[in-house]
């Protein structure tokens, strides 16, 4: 079995969002939830860069972006997470972080739901 990309990162992550779940429970709309999971980013010593516009760039010319939720370094870990309220890891959202990896060069990404069952995590490598 080939070794998980930033494993301990990724564990990490997670965890801080069952974290977050477990203190506020479902039902809230996405923004608390991304607040509450910067701070618990922030003190675990990452460096969280939040909404990381992003150009699509098709033959040398912009044709269209998107925004990042989230942006989180550690060490040599570089890691996007997308933040859901669903009910489901949906296909499209893989293909969104997946988007994202490949216009940012960025070997993994995470996508997090908040579920009414608790977190859904799915990692996404590029």
């Amino acid at each position: 079995m080939a070794e998980l990309i930033y494993r301990d990162e990724g564990y990490e992550l997670v965890g801080a969002a069952m974290k977050v779940f477990n203190e506020l429970g479902f039902g809230y709309q996405e923004k608390y939830y991304y607040r509450g999971y910067k701070n618990a980013l922030l003190n675990l010593g990452y460096k969280v860069t939040e909404q990381l516009w992003t150009p699509l760039i098709l033959a040398g010319k912009s044709i269209g972006g998107y925004y990042i939720d989230f942006l989180a370094e550690k060490g040599n870990a570089r890691i996007v997470l997308e933040l859901k309220v669903a009910n489901a890891v949906y296909p499209q959202h893989i293909r969104q972080v997946y988007g994202y990896l490949k216009s940012n060069k960025i070997k993994l990404g995470i996508v997090i739901v908040f579920s009414k069952n608790g977190i859904i995590s799915k990692r996404i490598v590029n």
